[in-house]
């Protein structure tokens, strides 16, 4: 059995001298695996590893013992490997030396398995206690038991699930803290707007991103189940929605104005919008959605940031590298 007792962290593998060489053995999930073509047409495997405290990429050359190991292992599977400090263009690239894949059987009743899955910062329990706070604060009765009768039907699932598959909240009850951070948005914004209905966009805030529940599927790791590929989870949250209205019997502007905010969160066409925001409610909603959204990005950088980095590497959904130390006030 591979020896699992004193795998190094990815945020304690990130402060080893970026110059010494050093070598490093690590438990890990695989989170991606991508088979590309290099420049010269030959493939190579780009895989992202991490865990709670992180995540980096290794790249497997077809010339490489890893790249046929790689290549027989799925998304979600645990490997050991041992590797050596290495960075490519300022990235981390660790040199791959040896890896092994860690069985389920392996793993029961260690430690480490709490330690591969990244969750949200926040208490879970307290963020869901705090959620059903947020619907009972809706004060229009038919817009609160059409939120209320999408979460009876999935709470539970909604509870865990990841709000992204890597851009934003892409964790553990990510979904339910980006919902949670933008309610607290929505009630802190909305007296400063009296011309968007307070109680219809709180409503949307709560329900905007439930079709995610059916657009993921995992545990370990996340991916996009046939309905989130087929129909995504804009159109999803839609039918979720317009299902729990028709029984409350929401009047039919509010439920289609309800509905427009789910089918228009996204902001734009290109980011996966099916209509662009229309109404008062859907552009503030569609605001907030993008400023947690971002936000999310750069909490989950300076969390994982060694004590020593300055800066991220560059972010796709920030386009930037973040600065990562603190305004210097004095």
């Amino acid at each position: 059995m591979p020896d699992i007792s004193t795998p190094l962290a990815v945020r304690d593998i990130k402060a080893l001298d970026r110059t010494g060489g050093d070598t490093f053995t690590s438990v890990l999930l695989i989170k991606r695996i991508a088979e590309r073509p290099t420049k010269t047409g030959n493939p190579f495997l780009a895989v992202e590893l991490g865990d709670k405290t992180g995540t980096f990429n290794v790249n497997c050359f077809s010339d490489n013992p890893a790249f046929e190991f790689f290549k027989g292992l799925r998304e979600g599977a645990v490997v050991r490997l041992e590797a050596k400090v290495d960075y490519y263009q300022n990235r981390f690239s660790p040199k791959l030396l040896r890896a092994e894949e860690i069985t389920a059987d392996q793993l029961a009743g260690s430690p480490l398995m709490a330690n591969l899955v990244e969750t949200a910062p926040e208490e879970a329990d307290a963020l869901w206690a705090e959620f059903q706070a947020h619907i009972a604060a809706i004060t229009h009765a038919e817009l609160r038991t059409t939120v209320q009768t999408v979460f009876d039907e999935i709470g539970e699932s909604f509870r865990t699930a990841p709000a992204a598959l890597a851009m934003h909240h892409a964790y553990r009850h990510g979904l339910l803290e980006h919902t949670c951070h933008m309610a607290r948005v929505c009630r802190a914004l909305a007296p400063l707007y009296p011309e968007v209905d307070a109680d219809l966009a709180l409503a949307g805030i709560l329900v905007h991103d439930t079709g995610k529940v059916t657009e993921y599927q995992g545990t370990l790791s996340t991916s996009r189940s046939r309905k989130g590929i087929l129909q995504g989870h804009v159109v999803l949250g839609y039918q979720l929605v317009r299902k729990a209205g028709l029984k409350a019997k929401l009047h039919s502007d509010l439920l289609e104005r309800l509905e427009h905010i789910v089918l228009s969160h996204q902001g734009e066409l290109e980011w996966g919008a099916a209509v662009i925001a229309a109404t008062p409610e859907a552009v503030f909603v569609a605001k907030i959605d993008d400023l947690d959204a971002k936000l999310g990005m750069v909490q989950r950088l300076l969390r994982q940031a060694g004590e020593n980095d300055e800066f991220s590497d560059k972010h796709p959904g920030l386009n930037a590298q973040l600065l990562l130390t603190k305004p210097q006030k004095q």
